[in-house]
């Protein structure tokens, strides 16, 4: 009787950690796979790999991942609420590794723009450690735009891996001035850093 009791007892344990282990490894799955609300978008369905990345990262969050082994034109992009003939700025941070555009444009590689138009930042492309990029654009009639973190381009495709990180985006004064106040819009669920504290914001409309 002391006997089954120790084998049901060993037998409790395995499955606890046999539990234990799977719920790690869905946990791990879903954060590979969670882009808080972002949509995946590419030209070549299905070319692309896109993955949040726990190793390469630019803070503790993870990073964005697009890794694209042929060419093509791939991107993280969300819908946001702007004000009419506004001025924005979108700032991230990206880091690439053996980007290749398909063509000598300059506009292609790992950028931000905005999806379905030729409003893009500049476009980083071979192998690059982390740096800052930045999209200024004016809303104009539109109220929507879905802001795009890009490997390729409006007019071409790349290939490579690029990684993304610490999204933000201002509205500015609509004086021509170089003039920036801290926009009511910031993407929904995502970190930002402002004066070097990480706060937790969502998308809002004032």
């Amino acid at each position: 009787m002391e006997q089954m009791k120790k084998k049901h007892k060993i037998s409790y344990y395995i499955s606890l950690v046999i539990l234990i282990i799977i719920l790690y490894f869905a946990y791990q799955n879903y954060q590979r796979n969670n882009f808080n609300d972002f949509i995946r978008s590419e030209a070549k369905l299905y070319s692309s790999q896109f993955i949040r990345d726990d190793e390469v990262k630019y803070t503790a969050k993870r990073s964005y991942k697009i890794n694209s082994k042929d060419f093509n034109d791939a991107m993280f992009y969300k819908k946001i609420k702007v004000n009419k003939n506004q001025p924005y700025k979108v700032t991230c941070m990206v880091k690439t590794s053996g980007v290749q555009a398909e063509s000598e444009n300059s506009g292609i590689g790992a950028q931000i723009s905005i999806e379905g138009t030729t409003e893009r930042s500049v476009a980083i492309s071979g192998t690059q450690n982390w740096q800052k990029i930045e999209l200024i654009f004016n809303s104009k009639d539109r109220e929507e735009v879905n802001i795009g973190f890009r490997l390729g381009g409006y007019l071409g495709q790349a290939k490579g891996e690029a990684w993304f990180s610490n999204f933000t985006i201002e509205e500015g004064i609509a004086d021509n001035s170089n003039e920036w106040k801290f926009a009511c819009f910031i993407f929904k669920t995502t970190d930002v850093t402002i004066n070097e504290k990480q706060i937790k914001l969502e998308v809002t409309r004032k």
